[in-house]
This record gives C-alpha cells, sequence and structure tokens, in this order.
C-alpha cells in the first residue's frame, strides 16, 4: 500500500526537507498497526488453535485430569461447575468473536487488499483435490479438514472403546452385564463426540457472522459444512440414541426408560424428542428429498428449536455449556436477521424478461456495503410468510449509489406467482388503469458474501456460467469496466466467459448490464471475450436478432416501504461489535443473577430445568441488552438515512439515474456486451481447449482467476480441468514456470 501513500507524502510540503519530515513521520507510525495487527493475529490463533488441540485430546487423561482440576477451581464459585465447562469449551469462541471485531474494525481490508498486490502463485484454498463423490468439489484445504475430522472421529471412539473394556475388567457392575455396559458407555461416548461436532455445526449457519468476515468464507460456501457436518453430528447422535435403545430392550425396560424424566441425572423422555425432530430435520435435508419437496424440508428444518431446547433439557446446563458458545453466535445472528427482516424495502422497478426472469430493483442507502458476488435473501408475504430464497445481486455496488438489483429465473411455483403478480400489474399499466399499490410486501435479509470482492484479485479471469449463473458475472463485468472508466485500481486485465444455455432467448440476459458499453478508453485496458454456447438449437432461430423489450413496472409495489436495513452482512462494525459484547455480557450477568439470588437460595437441582434457565439467560442476553443496541443501532441508521433522504428521492426516479454522469449523452458510443458475443450452437465448452488457448493467449506464467457459477456437473468439469492443469504443472518440473496456475472459485448457492 506504500505506492498510494507517496503521493499524498509529496504534496504534504513544498521542499525535501517537508516531504523527508513526512515521510519519517510515516516511518515511525507504522510499525505501530502493523504491531497491533500481528498482536491479534497472534491472539486469535493462540486462542483457536490452543481451544481445538483441547477438543481433539479430550479423550486422553492428562487432558481430562487436567480439565476436571480446573472445573473444581471453579466449583464453589457463582457460575459453578458449569462457569467452568463454559470458560473452557465456549468462551474461546466468544474471545475469537471479540477479538475479529477488532481485527475487521481496524484493519477492514487487510487481508484482501495485501494479496491482491503479489503474486498468487499456488493456493491450496482453490486447488480442487476431489471432484466427484459424496461431497461434490472440494478443495484441498477443505479436503484436510474433512480428513481431520474424520480422524477426530476415529480417534476418540477407539480410545473410548479402549477404555470402555478396561472399566468392565475393573468393576463389577451386578445389575449389568458386559454387552450392557459396553452400549452404555460407547452410547455415552458417542455422545459427547456429538456434542463435539455441534459445536462446529451451528457456526457456519450464522449468515452475518464476524468469524465468517474474519475468513472471507461468505455463507453460501459455509453452508456445505453445515450439511457435512449435520450428518456426521445426526449420525453420532443417531447411534447414541441407537446404543442404549438396544441395552435397554437387553434389560426389557425400553419404554419405561424411554418415557423416563429425571430430576437429577439426564433425562431421557427429552432426549428422545430431540433425537427425533433431529432425525426429521436430517432426513429432510438429504438432496433426493430437499431437490424435490424444498417447502418440506424448509419447514421441517425450523425444528432446530425443539431439537436444541430439549437437549439442553436432556443434559442439563452443565453439559449443554460444551456446546453453548456456537449456539449463542447462531442465536445472535439469528434476532439480528429477525429484526432486520421485519422491514418492508420499497421495489423502485420491477421487470419480466422475455427470456423468462425477473428482475427486482431495489432501494438501498448509499451507505449500505456489498460486492459483486454478493446476495440476499429475498422474502415475498403475498407468496409465503415463512420462505426465504436466495438470490445473487446483479448489479454492482458502482452502478448506482440507492438501487442493488437481482435477476430471478422462474422455475417453481414461488417465481411463476411471482412473475404472474408482475404481468397482471403490466396488464393494468397497458390500460392506463391506476397502480394498484401494496400488491408485494418485499423484505430482504443480507447482504451476504466475501468480505472483499476476490474476483479483483486476478489479472486474468474465466468466468463460466450456466444459465442464469451469469447474473452474478454480469455485476463483476460492470465492476470491472466502471473500475477501467473511473481510473480506480482494478486487476483484471484478460477476462473470458464461457456461458451455457439451453435457449437462445436466454442471451437477452446480457442487456441486464443497463447502459455498459466498452468504449475505446475501457478496450485499451481490458481485454473480454463472451462466448455463449447453446446446447439445445442446432442452428440461430429465425428472430435472432430481434430484441424484444423488457416490460417493466416501476414503483408498482408498497406505499410505506424503506431502502434495504444494514444490519446483516456487512453492517456497520462498531455497532455490531457493541451488539455482541452487550448481549455476551448480559447472558454471564443474567446467569450469574440467577445462580445467586435463585438457583442457590432454593435449593435448584433438577439437571433439565437447570438447562432451561440456561437457555433463558441466553435468550434474555440476546433480547434485552442486545436488543436496546439494536434499537439504537436501528435509530441511527435511521437518522443517516433521512441525510440521505433528497439525493436518493432524485435519484429513485430512475433505477439507473445515479449510475449516468453528467455529459453522459455527449460522451463517445461504445460497443454494447451483447455485440462482443460469439454465439455457438449445439454445443458445449470444450474446457480443456478453452482453457489451454487462454493460457497461451495471455501468457502461461500468469495466475487465472476461475469463477465457477452453475450446476453441480458444470462445475465438476470446470474442477476437474482445473485439477488437471495444475497437476501437469507441477509435474513439468523444469517447465513450471511457463505453466499457467487455475484458481477455482464456485459462486454456487445449493441450499
Amino acid at each position: 500500500m506504500a505506492h498510494e501513500r507517496e503521493p499524498l507524502l509529496r504534496s504534504s510540503g513544498g521542499g525535501n526537507a517537508s516531504g523527508a519530515k513526512g515521510t519519517s513521520s510515516a516511518c515511525t507510525a507504522a510499525p505501530l498497526p502493523s504491531l497491533a495487527r500481528t498482536v491479534l493475529k497472534f491472539l486469535m490463533w493462540a486462542v483457536f488453535l490452543t481451544w481445538a488441540a483441547g477438543i481433539f485430546f479430550y479423550p486422553t487423561k492428562p487432558v481430562q485430569a487436567a480439565f476436571k482440576k480446573f472445573v473444581g477451581l471453579t466449583r464453589d464459585s457463582t457460575l459453578g461447575v458449569t462457569g467452568g465447562i463454559f470458560l473452557t469449551f465456549s468462551a474461546p469462541i466468544l474471545i475469537i468473536a471479540l477479538l475479529a471485531y477488532l481485527y475487521i474494525s481496524f484493519f477492514p481490508s487487510d487481508h484482501m487488499e495485501k494479496r491482491k498486490l503479489r503474486s498468487l502463485s499456488f493456493r491450496l484454498w482453490t486447488f480442487p483435490v476431489l471432484v466427484d463423490g459424496p461431497f461434490g468439489v472440494v478443495s484441498a484445504v477443505e479436503f484436510i479438514g474433512i480428513v481431520l475430522f474424520i480422524v477426530y472421529v476415529v480417534y476418540s471412539m477407539t480410545y473410548y472403546a479402549v477404555e470402555s473394556v478396561s472399566l468392565i475388567r475393573e468393576f463389577d457392575i451386578p445389575s449389568m452385564t458386559d454387552s450392557e455396559l459396553i452400549l452404555h458407555v460407547i452410547g455415552l461416548r458417542l455422545g459427547s463426540v456429538g456434542l463435539f461436532c455441534m459445536v462446529f455445526l451451528f457456526l457456519p449457519v450464522a449468515r452475518g457472522s464476524v468469524l465468517l468476515r474474519l475468513i472471507d468464507i461468505p455463507f453460501e460456501h459455509a453452508t456445505r459444512y453445515h450439511v457435512w457436518l449435520g450428518h456426521l453430528t445426526m449420525a453420532l447422535f443417531t447411534l447414541h440414541g441407537l446404543c442404549y435403545v438396544i441395552e435397554w430392550s437387553m434389560q426389557g425396560k425400553l419404554l419405561e426408560q424411554m418415557v423416563e424424566w429425571k430430576e437429577i441425572g439426564v433425562a431421557n423422555l427429552p432426549g428422545v424428542i430431540s433425537l427425533a425432530a433431529g432425525l426429521l430435520m436430517w432426513v429432510t435435508s438429504l438432496h433426493p428429498v430437499r431437490k424435490r419437496f424444498f417447502e418440506l424440508f424448509f419447514y421441517t428444518h425450523q425444528l432446530y428449536v425443539v431439537f436444541i431446547v430439549f437437549l439442553a433439557f436432556h443434559v442439563g446446563d452443565f453439559i449443554f455449556s460444551f456446546s453453548a458458545g456456537a449456539v449463542f453466535l447462531f442465536m445472535l445472528d439469528r434476532f439480528l436477521r429477525f429484526w432486520q427482516s421485519r422491514a418492508k424495502v420499497d421495489i423502485i422497478s420491477a421487470a419480466c424478461r422475455p427470456c423468462g426472469t425477473v428482475e427486482l430493483v431495489f432501494s438501498k442507502p448509499a451507505s449500505l456495503r456489498y460486492n459483486a458476488l454478493s446476495f440476499i435473501f429475498i422474502q415475498v408475504r403475498e407468496l409465503s410468510f415463512l420462505q426465504w430464497h436466495p438470490f445473487s445481486v446483479s448489479s454492482s455496488p458502482m452502478d448506482g449509489r440507492y438501487h442493488m438489483s437481482v435477476l430471478i429465473k422462474v422455475l417453481g411455483t414461488w417465481t411463476e406467482k411471482l412473475r404472474s403478480i408482475i404481468t397482471d400489474v403490466q396488464e393494468q399499466n397497458r390500460g392506463d388503469s391506476e397502480l394498484q399499490c401494496g400488491r408485494i410486501t418485499a423484505c430482504v435479509e443480507g447482504p451476504y458474501g466475501h468480505e472483499s470482492p476476490y474476483h479483483l484479485m486476478y489479472e486474468n479471469l474465466i468466468l463460466v456460467a450456466g444459465g442464469i449463473g451469469i447474473s452474478p458475472f454480469l455485476a463483476i463485468l460492470s465492476d470491472i469496466i466502471h473500475r477501467i472508466e473511473e481510473g480506480k485500481q482494478c486487476m483484471p486485465k484478460n477476462v473470458l466467459v464461457l456461458w451455457s444455455v439451453k435457449k437462445s432467448k436466454e442471451l437477452s440476459l446480457l442487456t441486464a448490464v443497463d447502459a455498459q458499453t466498452i468504449t475505446s478508453s475501457v478496450s485499451d485496458k481490458l481485454r473480454l471475450d463472451i462466448q455463449a454456447f447453446v446446447t439445445q438449437e442446432s442452428w440461430p432461430p429465425l428472430e435472432d436478432g430481434i430484441v424484444v423489450d423488457d416490460q417493466k413496472a416501476p414503483g408498482m409495489f408498497v406505499k410505506n416501504g424503506t431502502t434495504m436495513s444494514g444490519l446483516v452482512g456487512t453492517g456497520d462494525n462498531f455497532w455490531a461489535a457493541m451488539y455482541f459484547l452487550a448481549s455476551t455480557l448480559g447472558f454471564l450477568l443474567a446467569y450469574a443473577l440467577v445462580q445467586v439470588y435463585y438457583v442457590k437460595p432454593h435449593h435448584v437441582v433438577a439437571w433439565w430445568y437447570l438447562g432451561l434457565l440456561f437457555m433463558l439467560c441466553m435468550a434474555a442476553g440476546v433480547a434485552l441488552p442486545g436488543g436496546l443496541v439494536v434499537l439504537l443501532w436501528h435509530l441511527a441508521e435511521k437518522r443517516r438515512l433521512e441525510d440521505e433522504k433528497w439525493d436518493a428521492a432524485s435519484s429513485q426516479s430512475s433505477p439507473r439515474a445515479d449510475q449516468t454522469p453528467p455529459g453522459d449523452d455527449d460522451a463517445a458510443p461504445g460497443v454494447s456486451l451483447a455485440a462482443m458475443r460469439t454465439t455457438r450452437y449445439g454445443c458445449r465448452p470444450n474446457f480443456q481447449e478453452e482453457f489451454a488457448a487462454f493460457a497461451e493467449r495471455d501468457g502461461d506464467a500468469a495466475d487465472v482467476g476461475v469463477l465457477v457459477c452453475g450446476p453441480h456437473g458444470l462445475q465438476t468439469s470446470v474442477a476437474r480441468e482445473c485439477r488437471a492443469r495444475n497437476l501437469r504443472r507441477g509435474a513439468a518440473a523444469g517447465k513450471s514456470s511457463s505453466r499457467a496456475v487455475f484458481h477455482f472459485n464456485s459462486h454456487s448457492f445449493d441450499l
């Protein structure tokens, strides 16, 4: 970043002495933020590695002995045994989150800006190791994570199995046979391992989590980790319950034990209810069921509340505190999302495109940050009060300060109804009848996505899209063109777009990038090649080249709506940190007060009831002090929106008005993106040939960023080609410098 500071230093004074003084002061000031950055990184890594090592080695006797000794020190404190367990296994996650808020607040773009300025070379995160199989496309880093989890589960269960055999030899329990004792111990250990896996289960589904922002993993990528961990966790919990069911059957007490609800000890009936809710979520989340019956999957997944609450009843407060930190972060995120999603959002305009796609343009505040690869969740209350559907943003943040647009492919019942409502209003427009405002009440959650636009890291880009998957790439192209026109930093110089569609009518989606033309000033700095492949047509249709005008219904929806809220996703870091801090302190204070003034004076000992109190304290911390901070945050945002009101009013009269500079009518005409398209019929892209030609044309020694948005088969084909070319590069030791490195990135969202 020194090259950005240099002009400022030159302009700080009129002579050499002044310039030298400025340079000296900059050099002396530089080590302080660098030291702070290093200290924060070190603390986060130290806490994380210590916490992860404690979980991994927890089955061993030395770690368990140290853990029992530490818990013993807190037994007589205000928080008791639960506090000791919470400090050991849940507090580290909250400490890392607090440090993460400090890091992204003081160094918001450090991790991306630095990487953009240096050669990317080979990266484990973008190197696909597995391209086929149950996990889909798996990078090297993800593969290492999968292996570590498998090693942890196998190692833990092996250790516990050996331990159970030694227990049988050491203790003789007359009421239990050896088989029943083995089942009892193994079932207990399966439950404990599943509880530790549940710690990681809830971290990826906190959509606006500061932890995801810190490591720059967007929610659409994190959901696959939730799916993997969900399968693992539910398999462990199912085996846990099965061990006890077999044991109780052998004892002839199956029904008696299943309905037992103990005061002291583990309550069986809440465990049965929690496991039943989990199994129902698990079965309906399997890919065949989720694909064919999405609403069934969505509605049954709301049983996570039953799953968590009855799990707390089942094990009590002190065992539940093993995973309470991750659950608490999820509750923080869920409450904030609920607050944001209550607001109605103005839809500036709607368009039904001739290719069967709907475009919605939303009002947003100028201060709302997002990038070209962001996405939002949309709810239309006239269609469903519960369904939220994710859509990639098709507009660049540089398209305009006060609007954001999405393209929606009409595929299912929900999108069909949405198109019908828009078409009805368009028919009213044709008849000169008055628009019926309030026909659609839209609510928006997000935006989510990468902390910074990672497509700007690469000088060479290959964008591979399937059908509506071109939507985020339209935002990327618009973003790149705007940056070049305005003279801003922009790494991409060579861009190849490979776009597969079924029918030629889908090609009109390129016109969604309104007013974007490649002028001579842009073409001198950007080499853009758009290759379209129409797979289900062997030749151009007779009406090829005839462009059907989009039918728009401007300002058709909410009378008293508002602009999009920035409470979630890339919201204000200061208020987000205050919300986290107030909620955490409120939860801890509430639990301490309950212990001092209720539990101990009244001698409350029922495990399930203590678990209920623990959950209520978590909810109280989020809703009361956390809710107060969110209210203040909302009021501050409202005041800021008032300051932007007049500018926004003039811009919202036209969805794209705020992107057109004065005097643009006199600008030299350029070539539209649609005119730059080369169309091939009756074939699919040959990635081997296309990648080889791109690498040869633009330099073998360069890094090539490959971004894919499309169905699973498309991702697999592209990942396989990236892996093959990178492996061939590594195999040719003497010629490695003459081959490009292809960095695979997926932007596909499959809920």
